[in-house]
């Protein structure tokens, strides 16, 4: 009786790096029909043909346009593909750790821009999507909860070394943080 064969393992690094451009390809088209048509008017069919791929393939890489915009905006606000969180990034991770108030609120307001320069107009796509599809308004939901829950943690190291003014509560001065720092603002500012 012949010994059962163990399948190898497959790995291609040539593989991964096609399929790594070809993802970057697809959300760069994306981008721009996104950003010329909005969610709406967007079809998978124009990401896919712009890109110069099959709508099978972003099917596969993304299952619906709203997992598009969704890989879109993450990998935008990120700056990479890293799948690591806002959270644990070194650059917000710095903010937490500036012992001095004011150059820790104005590292906040530095990685705030950045963030907002990199998503560019992607920000009013997901939030002008959210009218019209339930999964990109709960993106929309999802980035506000994660903005807020940000900059509560910035002024929670600012609480604890008192730095707050007196009379002002963590809460309100994450509401203020938060509306500061909030996307719809910045795009009002920037347009």
């Amino acid at each position: 009786m012949a010994k059962p064969v163990k399948a190898r393992a497959y790995n291609s690094p040539r593989r991964r790096e096609q399929a790594a451009a070809t993802r970057r390809a697809v959300l760069e088209a994306a981008r721009r029909q996104f950003e010329e048509h909005g969610y709406a008017a967007t079809t998978v069919a124009a990401i896919a043909a712009d890109a110069g791929v099959s709508l099978k393939t972003v099917y596969l890489a993304f299952e619906t346009k709203a997992g598009v915009l969704r890989a879109l905006w993450n990998e935008r606000l990120r700056g990479d593909s890293d799948d690591t969180p806002v959270s644990a990034r070194d650059w917000y991770r710095a903010v937490l750790d500036e012992p001095d108030p004011v150059r820790k609120l104005r590292l906040n307001a530095r990685n705030s821009r950045m963030a907002k320069v990199r998503l560019g107009t992607i920000l009013e796509v997901v939030r002008s999507g959210a009218d019209s599809d339930p999964e990109i308004a709960a993106l929309w939901a999802r980035i506000q909860a994660e903005f807020h829950a940000n900059q509560r943690a910035i002024v929670e190291t600012l609480a604890a070394k008192t730095a707050l003014a007196p009379g002002l509560s963590a809460d309100h001065a994450t509401d203020i943080l938060w509306t500061l720092n909030h996307p719809t603002v910045w795009l009002l500012l920037s347009l």
